[in-house]
């Protein structure tokens, strides 16, 4: 009946979707969830698109992406610079001279690095061996102290040195006055919302929603001549091999009857002793303003609340240590022998993808599988 069956309506599965249909295969697009867009679903609450799964924004260095998802939404011009708050102290992220005068008093690009190498050296780490060495080694001990661990820690639920270097290798650090946390050349919020975005992207594809592929997975199957697979690897595979770790989030939100609760988007909460690790305030993704400009009278905050994953939960961030990048290789090497079966994304590839590294890995295996027919 179909030549592709997509299972998942996310960011990928719309983004194969959109470009198999416009190739001339005929495709069917199922989620178990009753919504599309995935994790980057949008709701309209007070007039505010809310980020019901945590905070997306989207940047990009990529030319293509950005003139890809530039056919289904208009993005503004938002600027991602979240706030940390360490026990009332505000500092801005990424680390910029703002934060380092902040922290130390000096002015100068040349004082801020003197004070970070002299720390640097005090803790006599010259080849970082986990997240706590590396961080110290990139800002020194005062800054890794009150705006690395007590949030790094809350979120992956383990200490900081028993986590791996590199997850924080890719943090920012600026000798300049740049609160723009990320260093991509396009970035932005779709205006009206991912969902919009993502319907643009799947207009003219069938979509069944609330469908559980595995629940019928025979029946399903038999629709298509290929399925293309988003959910999580181990779960396709009934954990046969064990289950892959996750990080999960739960989010606790609340409408105010006021115009602003804290004046931007993210506030980190970087203390060990505040059980939540941010503050999202959606309105502040669109400048506090609905789609005409009008200023919106009050405002809707998420407060999350970073968990280990168990069966049941949503899967949020991979635990990429050493353990289960070793099942998530076994995996990937059961997927490679499948004839039917395509798998991708986040959860089909255990792998943490930023949104336009979905969108392009997508695009490129769209590319492939076009080009071979």
């Amino acid at each position: 009946m179909y030549d592709y069956l997509i299972v998942g309506a996310g960011l990928y599965g719309a983004t194969m979707a959109r470009r198999l249909t416009d190739a001339g295969k005929k495709v069917l697009v199922i989620d178990k969830r009753d919504t599309i867009a995935g994790n980057v679903y949008t709701k309209k609450i007070e007039g505010i698109n809310v980020h019901i799964y945590g905070a997306h924004i989207f940047h990009t260095n990529n030319k293509r992406v950005w003139d890809y998802v530039n056919k289904f939404a208009v993005f503004n011009r938002f600027t991602n610079s979240p706030v940390a708050n360490y026990k009332g102290e505000l500092y801005s992220l990424p680390f910029n001279m703002y934060t380092f005068n902040k922290m130390w008093g000096v002015v100068t690009p040349d004082e801020a690095k003197e004070r970070i190498e002299a720390q640097k050296k005090e803790a006599g780490i010259t080849e970082p061996k986990n997240l706590e060495e590396q961080a110290i080694s990139l800002v020194g001990k005062d800054i890794y102290e009150k705006l690395i661990k007590g949030y790094t820690e809350k979120q992956w639920g383990r200490k900081c040195c028993e986590l791996p270097s590199f997850i924080i290798k890719r943090l920012p650090v600026r000798l300049t006055f740049d609160n723009n946390y990320f260093n991509a050349l396009y970035q932005g919020i779709p205006i009206g919302g991912y969902t919009k975005m993502v319907e643009n992207m799947l207009e003219g594809v069938e979509v069944k929603l609330g469908v559980d592929f595995l629940k019928d997975r025979e029946g399903l199957e038999a629709k298509a001549d290929k399925v293309i697979y988003t959910g999580p690897i181990d779960e396709f595979y009934d954990y046969k091999l064990g289950t892959l770790e996750y990080r999960s989030v739960r989010f606790e939100n609340e409408i105010l009857d006021i115009p602003n609760f804290q004046g931007n988007a993210a506030v980190n909460y970087t203390d060990s002793e505040t059980p939540f690790t941010r503050i999202i305030e959606h309105k502040w993704f669109e400048f506090g303003k609905d789609e005409e400009g009008n200023d919106l009278p009050k405002t809707v905050i998420s407060r999350e609340y970073s968990s280990e994953w168990k069966k049941g939960d949503e899967p949020y961030y991979p635990v990429n240590d050493e353990k289960n990048s070793k099942l998530s290789e076994e995996y990937k090497a059961l997927a490679g022998k499948e004839d039917k079966v395509i798998f991708g994304g986040r959860l089909g590839e255990y792998k943490y993808y930023d949104m336009d590294a979905v969108i392009l890995s997508a695009l490129t295996k769209a590319d492939s599988i076009v080009g071979e027919d």
